[in-house]
C-alpha cells in the first residue's frame, strides 16, 4: 500500500502491532486521530503510556493494580475466606461481569505446560499456598475454587493444584462445567460463566 506520508505509515505500522487489528483497520483508527484534536491524541498517549509505565501488580493475588493491593483485595466487603484461583486478569473480568461472585481472587499468571516449558515454579502457587496458610480462625481461607479454562493444560494445573490443596483441609471446588472443553474463560458468555460460579463442584 502507498501511503500518502511517511508519518502515516509509522503510525500504521505500529497500531498493527496490536492484535486483531490488521493495516486497514490501523490506517482507519490513524486517519480518525489525524482528524481529531491535537489534544485528544495527547490524551491517548498519555493514558497509555500511564498504563505502561505505573500500572503495577496487588502483592496479594497478583491482580492488576494501581497499589500494593488490588481494589478487590482492598475491599472489606468481599468474602476474604474464598479464593478463585485464575490464569490472568482477563479471566478475573470475566468472573467480576457476571455479578456472581464476591470473593477474592488468585492470579496465576499462566498454566503448566511443558511443551512451553511452564512449569509450577513458573507460576504464583507459592504465594496461593502461603494465602491459604497464614490466616486462623474466622478470617482462615474455607474454599479455594478453581477456575481455570477445561484444557488439557488447564486441567493438568487444576490437578497439581488440588494435591498440593489438599493437605491443607481448606475445601476445593472448580467451577461448573458450562465452559465447552477446550474453551477459554474469557469468551464464555455472562450467564454462562455465573452459572458456572454460583454451580460450582467440589474437585475430586
Amino acid at each position: 500500500m502507498n501511503y500518502p506520508s511517511r508519518l502515516i505509515e509509522e503510525a500504521v505500522a505500529e497500531i498493527s502491532r496490536l492484535p486483531g487489528i490488521g493495516k486497514k483497520t490501523a490506517l482507519r483508527l490513524a486517519l480518525h486521530l489525524l482528524k481529531r484534536d491535537e489534544e485528544q491524541t495527547r490524551s491517548l498517549s498519555d493514558a497509555l503510556l500511564n498504563m505502561r509505565t505505573k500500572t503495577t501488580y496487588c502483592t496479594r493475588c497478583h491482580n492488576i493494580a494501581d497499589d500494593v493491593l488490588c481494589n478487590i483485595c482492598n475491599n472489606n466487603k468481599r468474602d476474604q475466606t474464598t479464593i478463585c484461583v485464575v490464569v490472568d486478569t482477563r479471566d478475573v473480568l470475566a468472573i467480576e461481569s457476571t455479578n456472581q461472585y464476591r470473593g477474592v481472587y488468585h492470579v496465576l499468571g499462566g498454566i503448566i505446560s511443558p511443551l512451553e516449558g511452564i512449569g509450577p515454579s513458573d507460576l504464583e502457587i507459592d504465594s496461593l499456598m502461603s494465602r491459604v496458610g497464614e490466616r486462623e480462625g474466622e478470617d482462615a481461607v474455607q474454599e479455594v475454587i478453581l477456575a481455570l479454562s477445561p484444557t488439557m493444560e488447564g486441567d493438568t494445573t487444576a490437578f497439581y493444584l488440588q494435591k498440593k490443596l489438599k493437605a491443607t483441609g481448606v475445601k476445593i471446588s472448580t467451577i461448573a462445567r458450562g465452559i465447552p472443553i477446550g474453551g477459554d474463560l474469557e469468551y464464555a458468555d455472562e450467564i454462562t460463566l455465573g452459572r458456572s460460579i454460583v454451580s460450582r463442584v467440589a474437585y475430586d
